[in-house]
């Protein structure tokens, strides 16, 4: 008998309980399914090695000698360091010297050494070569300035990583641009969804393009300008 009374008695303290306790409210099916997509792409922006987005490289182009320097989005020269300021450094060659500009990376200017040989790479203008590849004499490569692609830390970004986002054919982007007349195209950055690229117009003259990975090519503007 006291079982039997200890045993409805609990029943009835927990049928009680359970009736005190607010009801669970049901997950909506649309939070279940954005949780799906976007834990993946949390665990790629946290740095696992799922996948990766295609690696960005600029084209590589040929040294000139530094008296033949001219305006370009793409341009390169070879010689030795002259003297170091910060993150500017002067290279000369046998046929003259040029500043070269090396951004954030060289403040402490321990990019390069006095006396040694180099071949900088990147857009020159102002009387300033904007180094964006920095190639020391052992062969030892650095790709300086902004790796490139979506913004760290975006959705796009996250995609990227996992290999979901939009594929950069790089050859078919190139050919879109000597389709629409240029020639001499070199790639020089890359942006979420688009290639930024120098290439010769049909009068030979520098040109800064933007091509979206659709294929669509435009004049980037001058600066201060608005967008064609």
């Amino acid at each position: 008998m006291s079982d039997d009374k200890t045993i409805d008695g609990t029943a009835r303290e927990i049928r009680e309980t359970e009736a005190a306790a607010p009801a669970s409210k049901a997950i909506p099916r649309r939070t279940w399914v954005v949780g799906a997509v976007a834990l993946p792409l949390a665990l790629g922006a946290v740095g696992l090695s799922l996948a990766q987005g295609t690696p960005f490289q600029p084209t590589p182009v040929a040294p000139v000698a530094i008296q033949a320097l001219a305006p370009s989005g793409a341009t390169a020269i070879k010689g030795e360091v002259a003297e170091i300021f910060g993150n500017k450094f002067v290279v000369q060659d046998g046929t003259g010297r040029a500043l070269v500009e090396t951004g954030r990376e060289g403040e402490d200017g321990g990019l390069v050494a006095k006396g040694e040989t180099v071949t900088v790479q990147g857009r020159f203008e102002t009387g300033f070569l904007h180094a964006r590849i920095l190639t020391h004499g052992d062969g030892r490569t650095l790709l300086l300035g902004p790796a490139g692609g979506p913004p760290t830390g975006s959705l796009d970004w996250a995609k990227d990583r996992l290999g979901l986002g939009p594929k950069l054919d790089t050859a078919a982007l190139t050919a879109s641009v000597q389709a629409a007349g240029y020639s001499d195209v070199r790639v020089t950055g890359r942006g979420p969804r688009h290639l930024e690229v120098a290439a010769k117009d049909r009068d030979g003259r520098e040109q800064q393009l933007h091509v979206g990975f659709d294929g669509q090519v435009r004049k980037r503007p001058a600066p201060g300008l608005p967008p064609l």
